[in-house]
């Protein structure tokens, strides 16, 4: 009889065993019909109900009430994470509700790099074909006020990143670089603005950090003497394309950044620069040079006339 009972009551007991197990694998496994690299976009204000629809129907979750459940008891319905996430394997609904309040997306970050002197315009195209979720258009309205201020560097973005963030942290970036500095800035005498403006000049017209500060005096002593600053870099700013050598026409372009044109520093940065020629605007060489051109030797050469700096085109420049 004891034999009996005991034989009775591991049956039962297997027998909850197996009806826990059927019913975690109802309400909380993964649908047997689970199609492999699935993915689902949750774009920002869509409700807690129909993301759970949503993955219902892709055959992520089976039940999108027991998903909904957990939001709900968890407080966490309101906390879905926007973006595109990738469902590669089986998932139960745990770590499915899990993911969708952590940002966990299940794809790699993308690596970017953006040189120095790269503008808001090349910077866009670029992220536009990193991912694709992002259009250039996004980009430069979210950057272009910022010109300037996106610190160059090497990047990893997630897929799910927006315009929004890549900007906010490229900012934060440039703040975090910008403090090294932050002694030459002072002593400089000079707002950061037109440092910023200065370096992203500096950066299109030179290369070495020597160069870099020589030219940045130069531009220091026309701003002092009254001159035009005549940057040949700004057409490329204001036509949307790499210019060195504007023509004639060119250089009659109606264009507050047009330094032909008009005296002092332009209105804003025309590219974003990176800390060498951040330094080199805070911390110029100081000399007598009002000229200079890069000669078909590929070696800066300066004048403090312009008899001088028209030598140096007729033996540099032929």
């Amino acid at each position: 009889m004891d034999f009996l009972k005991r034989h009775i009551a591991w049956v039962v007991a297997f027998a909850l065993a197996l009806g826990i197990v059927g019913a975690y694998r109802g309400l909380f496994a993964a649908p047997a019909d689970f199609p492999e690299e699935n993915s689902l976009a949750i774009e920002r204000g869509t409700s807690a109900l129909f993301v759970a629809r949503a993955l219902a129907e892709a055959r992520v979750i089976a039940h999108p009430s027991v998903l909904l459940f957990l939001l709900r008891v968890s407080g966490t319905s309101d906390n879905i994470q926007t973006g595109r996430y990738r469902f590669e394997t089986r998932e139960n609904v745990f770590t499915i509700a899990n993911r969708l309040v952590t940002g966990a997306y299940g794809f790699p970050p993308v690596r970017i790099t953006f040189t120095e002197g790269t503008t808001v315009r090349e910077m866009a195209a670029d992220l536009a074909e990193a991912l694709p979720q992002i259009s250039a258009e996004d980009f430069l309205s979210a950057g272009l006020p910022y010109e300037g201020y996106l610190f160059p560097d090497t990047y990893l973005f997630f897929p799910s990143s927006d315009a929004g963030s890549i900007v906010a942290a490229m900012r934060a970036n440039f703040n975090t670089k910008i403090t090294t500095l932050s002694r030459e800035i002072e002593v400089s005498g000079h707002t950061l603005p037109d440092l910023v403006i200065v370096a992203s000049l500096v950066e299109k017209e030179a290369r070495t950090i020597e160069n870099k500060r020589i030219v940045a005096g130069i531009l220091s002593n026309r701003l002092e003497l009254g001159m035009p600053l005549q940057v040949d870099a700004v057409f490329g700013y204001i036509f949307g394309r790499d210019t060195y050598s504007p023509s004639f026409e060119d250089l009659k372009v109606n264009s507050p950044y047009n330094t032909y044109l008009h005296v002092g520093l332009p209105p804003g940065p025309i590219t974003n620069p990176g800390l060498d020629s951040l330094q080199a605007a805070a911390v110029p060489t100081k000399t007598d040079y009002l000229y200079y051109l890069t000669g078909s030797d590929n070696l800066m050469h300066y004048a403090t006339t312009y008899v001088g700096h028209l030598a140096n085109q007729n033996k540099y420049l032929r």
